[in-house]
C-alpha cells in the first residue's frame, strides 16, 4: 500500500504540473499569437488608407510630419510602416487584377501575386493568412483593393518562443518529478510509519487473541461434554469461530496490501474449479428459495493459484448469498474475452442501493444494510479480500448496479501464457 501511495503522490506531482505548465504555455501562446494579429491588423488599416505619403511612393519630406503622423495611430511608431514588406492589387467587381504594387516587397513576382489574389478572393472574411501573409480587403464601391503584409519574421519570432515555452514546460515538469522522487520518501515517511504500526497492532493482535480464542473453545467443548448439547455453549463456539476467522482474514489482508504476497501459479482449469465452488451453495440458495443461475463457458485454463480463484469465487457468491432479498435470486457468469478472464456475480435486493454506496463496498468493514449484520453474520471485509485477491492477480474489480435493485460484482483477470 504504501508502495502504491508513493507512486500515486508521484503521478498526481507530475500530472497537476503538467497540466499547469500546459495551461501556462498554452496561454502564453495565445496571448502571443493574438498579440501579433493586433498588430499586423493594425499595420494593415494604416497602410491600406487612401493617399497615404509613403503608399503613393511619396518621400515622407513631401509632407509636414504632422501631417504624416495623422495615418498613425498613437500607438504605433511612425517607423513601422516604413520597415514593413507587403504588396497589394486592385481587383475589379468581375475579379480581374486591375493593378498590382510590388515595389515595397522583393520576394514576391507578378505571377505569385495573381495566386495569392486568387486565394484571398476564394475567403469569405475580410481578414485572414495566405500562406505568411496577412491579408485585409478594402472595398471601395467600384473595385476591391487588397494588401498583403508580410509577417514571415514574426511567425518565426512565435514559433521561437513557442518551442521556448514548450521546453520550459516540459524542463519543469522533469524538475519536479525528479523533486518528488527524491522527496516522496520523505513525505510519506509519516504514514508509512502509522501504516506499519497498525500492521504490526493487527498481526500482533491475532496472535495474542488466538490463545485465549482456543482456550475458550476447548473449555465450551468440555462443558459440552459434561453438561450436554447447549444454546449459550453452542453461541459460545460460534462467535469464537467468528472471531477466529475474523483475525486470520485481517492478518492475510495486511500482508498481501502490504508486500503482495507470492502464491505458486500453475496451470488449471478455472470453469470446472469455478463450476465446482459454485455447486456448493446451490443448497443455500434452494433453502432460501433464492433462483441460482449459473452460465460457466467450458474449457477455459489459466495460469494462477486454484486456491485464490477458489477463495474469490467463494467470497463473491457467500456475500451475494447474505444479501440477496429472499426469494430473489443469485447470478454466475464466467467467460473468456481477448486473453482476459471475466467473473460476474449478481444478485437481487430489496433496498434500494444508493450510488454513493457503491463506490465504498471494497472499505473494510462497510456494509450497505447494516440492520442485516446479525443476520447474516458477516464481518464486512470479504470485499476487501476479494479486491486483494484480484489486484494481486494484476486484474480489476469493479461494483455496480443498473436500477438500484441489483448488485453486480465484476472481474477482470489476465490469463496468464502457460509457462
Amino acid at each position: 500500500m504504501i508502495k502504491k501511495l508513493k507512486k500515486k503522490i508521484i503521478i498526481l506531482a507530475t500530472v497537476s504540473m503538467a497540466v499547469l505548465m500546459t495551461a501556462l504555455v498554452l496561454f502564453m501562446n495565445l496571448i502571443n499569437f493574438s498579440s501579433v494579429i493586433k498588430e499586423t491588423d493594425g499595420i494593415l488599416d494604416v497602410i491600406s488608407q487612401p493617399d497615404i505619403p509613403f503608399f503613393n511612393e511619396k518621400k515622407p519630406m513631401d509632407k509636414p510630419d504632422a501631417v504624416i503622423k495623422d495615418f498613425i495611430p498613437r500607438d504605433m511608431s511612425p517607423e513601422v510602416p516604413y520597415e514593413s514588406r507587403f504588396f497589394s492589387a486592385t481587383v475589379n467587381s468581375e475579379g480581374e487584377i486591375i493593378e498590382t504594387d510590388i515595389k515595397r516587397i522583393v520576394s514576391v513576382d507578378e505571377s505569385e501575386v495573381e495566386q495569392y489574389i486568387s486565394k484571398a478572393i476564394s475567403r469569405n472574411s475580410e481578414r485572414g493568412f495566405v500562406d505568411r501573409f496577412r491579408f485585409l480587403k478594402v472595398d471601395d464601391g467600384e473595385n476591391l483593393k487588397i494588401v498583403f503584409l508580410d509577417c514571415g519574421r514574426k511567425f518565426d519570432t512565435l514559433l521561437t518562443f513557442m518551442w521556448i515555452s514548450i521546453a520550459s514546460g516540459v524542463l519543469g515538469c522533469l524538475i519536479v518529478l525528479l523533486a518528488f522522487l527524491l522527496a516522496a520518501e520523505r513525505i510519506i515517511r509519516p504514514i508509512a510509519e502509522s501504516y506499519e504500526k497498525q500492521k504490526r497492532f493487527i498481526t500482533d493482535a491475532s496472535h495474542e487473541i488466538k490463545t485465549p480464542l482456543t482456550i475458550i473453545n476447548a473449555n465450551a467443548d468440555l462443558l459440552e461434554l459434561d453438561y450436554g448439547e447447549n444454546e449459550s455453549l453452542s453461541e459460545i463456539t460460534n462467535q469464537t469461530k467468528r472471531l477466529t476467522n475474523l483475525t486470520k482474514e485481517l492478518v492475510y489482508l495486511s500482508k498481501m496490501e502490504e508486500y503482495g504476497e507470492e502464491v505458486p501459479k500453475i496451470e488449471f482449469p478455472v470453469s470446472d474449479l469455478v463450476s465446482e465452488t459454485a455447486q456448493q451453495f446451490r443448497a443455500i440458495a434452494t433453502s432460501q428459495s433464492k433462483e441460482f443461475l449459473l452460465d460457466v463457458q467450458p474449457s477455459i485454463t489459466m495460469n494462477g493459484s486454484p486456491d485464490e480463484i477458489r477463495k474469490l469465487t467463494s467470497i463473491l457468491l457467500d456475500n451475494a448469498m447474505k444479501y440477496s432479498n429472499e426469494s430473489g435470486y443469485v447470478k454466475l457468469k464466467l467467460s473468456a474475452q481477448k486473453k482476459m478472464l471475466s467473473l460476474s456475480v449478481e444478485n437481487s435486493v430489496s433496498k434500494k442501493i444508493e450510488k454513493e454506496n457503491i463506490e465504498r463496498v471494497f472499505d473494510r468493514f462497510f456494509r450497505m444494510d447494516d440492520s442485516r449484520n446479525s443476520q447474516t453474520g458477516g464481518h464486512g471485509i470479504g470485499l476487501s479480500v476479494a479486491r486483494v485477491i484480484v489486484e494481486s492477480s494484476g486484474g480489476k474489480i469493479t461494483a455496480s448496479t443498473d436500477n438500484g435493485f441489483n448488485f453486480r460484482i465484476s472481474v477482470s483477470i489476465p490469463i496468464l501464457p502457460c509457462s
